[in-house]
């Protein structure tokens, strides 16, 4: 886990009412690291500013920002269309606005592949192929349209065209929060295993925290738009920063029916809770 792929440092992301993302540094090596926090803290923001989808009047600005040696602040519209896909790929979160709903699966994994690598028919046919069949679905899919797939379906499809071209780094942006608890574990285990399968770095964001305890390596806990806390993934239950064991315990089940969730206490200042002990 010692080779760096992707490198922040003083990351911040402005719009004209807000800075949404604050100063953020992290680096990622050939592990899963898990981006969390509540809706809103920025990190599906700093997603976005990795894969150049910041849209204007968003501005985006860091002292360091690097894929694999690209200086990503000085990346032309050619080199971003070159990185992404090759180097970089991303799986969002919904696969029925992800996906064209009028272009066949087949069709939408050609057109993945055409855009990165001259390959002539049968090649073309045999990787999509073996990218439908590492994901778990069978050839049939090919010939439909995401509007005939399950969700669980869709967000696999999804996941097969972020892999058609082996990129070094994946980011996959609340990939099962659309999924119930049994398809959840699933996709989750599906991207750990392809992860590991084609040495891939994986940049995890996710609401579900025990979803990331189990299959992550580290976790950096994001509130308002700046980093409050880091640790290993194995140590969230043991949190001590109190916004990330507020978000550990704030999980509902059986144990807690019919009883109040823990809330953070908002009249703190946001340095108050940075700073405070972990």
């Amino acid at each position: 886990m010692t080779e760096t792929r992707l490198s922040v440092q003083g990351l911040s992301i402005d719009y004209p009412a807000a800075r949404v993302v604050s100063n953020l540094s992290f680096s990622l090596g050939n592990e899963r690291l898990a981006l969390v926090g509540e809706s809103g803290s920025g990190k599906s923001m700093t997603a976005r500013s990795l894969m150049g989808l910041v849209r204007k009047p968003g501005i985006v600005t860091a002292d360091r920002l690097d894929v694999l040696g690209h200086d990503l602040l000085t990346l032309n519209d050619r080199g971003w269309r070159s990185l992404r896909g090759n180097d970089i790929a991303m799986v969002l979160q919904d696969p029925r606005y992800a996906l064209n709903p009028v272009k066949t699966i087949q069709a939408q994994l050609e057109e993945a592949l055409t855009l990165h690598q001259r390959l002539n028919r049968r090649t073309r046919l045999d990787k999509i192929q073996a990218a439908i069949a590492a994901v778990g679905l069978d050839l049939p899919v090919l010939a439909r349209y995401p509007g005939q797939l399950s969700g669980g379906m869709g967000q696999r499809v999804m996941i097969a065209i972020a892999l058609l071209n082996n990129p070094k780094v994946l980011i996959a942006d609340e990939p099962t929060s659309a999924l119930d608890s049994r398809l959840r574990h699933q996709i989750l285990e599906l991207l750990v295993e392809q992860c590991e399968q084609r040495q891939m770095a994986m940049l995890l964001i996710s609401h579900d925290l025990p979803l990331v305890a189990e299959h992550c390596h580290r976790v950096l806990v994001m509130y308002q738009g700046k980093q409050v806390d880091e640790m290993t993934a194995q140590a969230l239950p043991h949190a001590t920063h109190p916004y990330t064991r507020t978000l550990w315990n704030c999980r509902p089940d059986a144990s807690t029916y019919g009883q109040m969730l823990p809330t953070l206490d908002r009249t703190l200042d946001l340095t108050e809770v940075a700073n405070a002990p972990r």
